[in-house]
């Protein structure tokens, strides 16, 4: 899994294709919790990390579901980016049709939605701090279909499921992870 592009150069592309800060922050706190997993499971951190990084690096440009993930993996590709990279990030749509099948797969998917629910969890405390929530709180908000209606619950659920984690185990790792960035 090596030979990838460095942080400083996956940062430019996101930068270069993603212009909205929440957008941005997303790919930040992925990357932050693919980073955790990698060190749970004795992955390499750069890789699991620059995946989750640039993960949805095309969506601001081409949100459809015809062209997200396929127009980044195309542009991953001009740029060098190694097939399992690309495989990856294809991977974490359902739609693309790319069943996920290694580790690196299964943790991106697991965290993606986790990840914006989480923030989103964290953005009506009062404190607005990630350092703050509780596994219960997220728990009460999946709950709530009113909130955060665009997250797929079940994308969370079976992430967990994919990894062989708890739910409630897994919410509370990714908390760790964002809150330790």
């Amino acid at each position: 899994m090596s030979d990838l592009p460095t942080r400083d150069e996956a940062l430019r592309l996101l930068h270069e294709h993603t212009t909205g800060a929440g957008l941005r922050r997303h790919a930040y706190a992925v990357e932050a919790a693919m980073r955790a997993h990698a060190r749970r499971l004795g992955e390499e951190e750069d890789a699991f990390g620059l995946v989750g990084l640039l993960h949805d690096f095309d969506y601001e440009r081409w949100p459809s579901l015809e062209d997200h993930p396929f127009r980044g993996s195309e542009i991953l590709a001009e740029r060098g980016y190694p097939d399992w990279f690309r495989r990856a990030i294809l991977s974490h749509g359902d739609h693309t049709g790319v069943p996920r099948e290694t580790a690196l797969e299964k943790c991106l998917f697991a965290v993606d939605e986790l990840c914006g629910f989480v923030t989103a969890c964290a953005l009506v405390l009062p404190s607005k701090s990630i350092r703050d929530l509780k596994v219960e709180s997220v728990r009460k908000r999946m709950k709530d279909k009113a909130f955060a209606r665009s997250v797929k619950r079940e994308d969370i659920t079976s992430g967990a499921e994919a990894l062989g984690m708890d739910l409630d185990a897994h919410i509370g790792f990714v908390i760790d992870a964002l809150a330790e960035v």
